[in-house]
């Protein structure tokens, strides 16, 4: 890679970035927590298909996506099932959650699990809980754009520098405009990943086999390296248990910022709709998962797996497609990265300080934007530290972030569940998945998270069976949402 261009493309795309999240407030006051914490339940289709679709695929569609077939082969798929879930999730809880948000005043997952279960602990206990998770996914973004500025500038701007500059650019729009700003930065971000995936998938295929598909490149896989198109995979670290644990607790860890993106559209069927379309956006991994499979053959030696693309592009690319990809990478790793830190600042706000300080609506509505300001700090200490594979991250956040299940499931399904229940599954899972996490980490290869459900669940039941539960109003409340649609 020569000359500025790729650095100069991917400051470019900051600057519009920055430029769109501040104008997204134009003709809105952010005085009211429902403004900036779920943009005043607004959001059309189009503008909500590209929100969650570029909310969810983040820094691993360019980073952690291709590392892993790179790395592993395969196992890199266990992405497209989850994803593709993702849209069947949106499709199904979506209006539900809608609908309690605006009926019952809801702008976080925690303020809706405190109405269920009558008990602002456990919302405060759900809040702090997913909040792991949802840093982690925060962190691992982070990590992602700021590596990529340092590869842009050719060492120019260090990791903590990049760090700084990413987070400083997504504060700043998220502070002036909330939701707002997301929904805007993100329909931006989602058509330029989209464009970006596909051009460089198209142009990777084209150079390594001559032709336009990818059938030479999986025979040749299949001929001279078999151990990526099986599992355990190349490394032999993911095999059946794990891969399968992972996809299962993904699937069952409901993200607060997926709940507030819900609950920022115009109406129900605007939520139908968007989830509808999703499967056509979440495509965009397909063509970095081939390029990670190319370098394979054609970076044999590199080091750090997840940055594949990158190296691939610098090497065989021309500069301004180096620099689109730089710009599509960031985009990736933003869309992702703000939402998860909004929706901490907002639920750490609404659901732990405001029950506990006995705080007043207007004054809990700044303080949420202040609030950004330490989430924004935490994150950045642990980006700067750099702790490891950006993918096996966000796989530790997910664990934590499943333990929340029972509230969902007395919120949806079962109304015999009890706070108690709740609060005794959601505690000892989360100190299995923390125990098989740090001191004995996924046993018999199965996921750490998966572990704490097989525990969280059946204690859950049990306890729930024998404690007394909500008042039959809120029961009855919940209940008329849970049955329509």
């Amino acid at each position: 890679m020569t000359g500025m261009m790729p650095l100069g493309l991917t400051l470019l795309y900051i600057a519009l970035a920055l430029w769109l999240g501040i104008r997204a407030r134009r003709g809105h006051a952010m005085t009211a927590l429902e403004q900036w914490g779920v943009a005043g339940r607004s959001m059309n289709a189009m503008m909500l298909y590209l929100l969650i679709g570029a909310g969810s695929v983040s820094a691993y569609t360019f980073m952690g996506a291709p590392g892993w077939a790179f790395s592993r082969g395969v196992a890199v798929f266990y992405v497209v099932i989850y994803l593709s879930y993702l849209a069947v999730v949106a499709w199904y809880f979506g209006p539900k959650v809608w609908t309690l948000g605006a009926r019952f005043g809801h702008v976080t997952q925690a303020s809706a699990i405190r109405d269920r279960f009558e008990s602002t602990a456990l919302g405060a206990l759900a809040s702090l809980v997913m909040a792991i998770g949802t840093l982690a996914y925060a962190v691992l973004q982070t990590m992602g754009a700021a590596y990529i500025l340092g590869v842009m500038s050719n060492g120019l701007i260090p990791i903590w520098a990049g760090v700084l500059v990413v987070l400083g650019v997504m504060g700043s729009y998220l502070y002036i405009s909330g939701q707002r700003a997301i929904g805007m930065t993100n329909a931006f971000q989602g058509g330029l990943m989209l464009f970006v995936a596909w051009l460089v998938g198209i142009w990777a295929v084209h150079d390594f086999t001559g032709g336009w598909t990818t059938g030479a490149l999986f025979e040749r896989l299949a001929t001279e390296r078999p151990e990526f198109m099986t599992l355990p995979g190349a490394s032999g670290n993911m095999g059946f248990a794990f891969w399968t644990t992972s996809i299962i607790v993904s699937m069952l860890s409901f993200l607060p910022p997926v709940w507030t993106q819900w609950m920022s559209a115009r109406s129900r069927e605007t939520i139908r709709r968007s989830a509808t379309w999703l499967p056509t956006y979440y495509v965009v991994i397909l063509p970095m998962v081939v390029v990670g499979f190319i370098g394979i053959f054609t970076l044999p030696t590199l080091s750090r797996a997840d940055t594949v693309a990158l190296e691939m592009a610098m090497q065989t690319m021309p500069a301004w497609l180096t620099g689109l990809l730089g710009a599509g990478t960031l985009a990736a790793a933003m869309s992702s990265c703000e939402p998860f830190i909004h929706s901490v600042a907002l639920s750490i706000t609404r659901d732990v300080l405001q029950p506990a300080l006995r705080l007043e609506d207007a004054f809990t509505a700044r303080l949420a934007r202040w609030m950004l300001f330490p989430v924004l700090a935490l994150v950045a200490v642990l980006a700067i530290s750099e702790p490891g594979n950006l993918v096996m991250i966000l796989l530790v956040g997910l664990g934590f972030a499943a333990q929340v299940l029972p509230a969902f499931i007395g919120m949806f399904f079962w109304f015999g569940a009890t706070r108690s229940g709740v609060m005794a599954g959601l505690l000892a899972g989360f100190a299995v998945t923390f125990a098989l996490t740090v001191i004995w980490p996924n046993p018999l290869g199965v996921h750490a998270g998966f572990w704490g459900l097989l525990l969280n669940l059946p204690l859950f039941v049990a306890v729930s069976r024998r404690t007394r539960s909500a008042s039959e109003q809120t029961l009855q409340r919940f209940y008329e949402v849970a049955r329509q649609f």
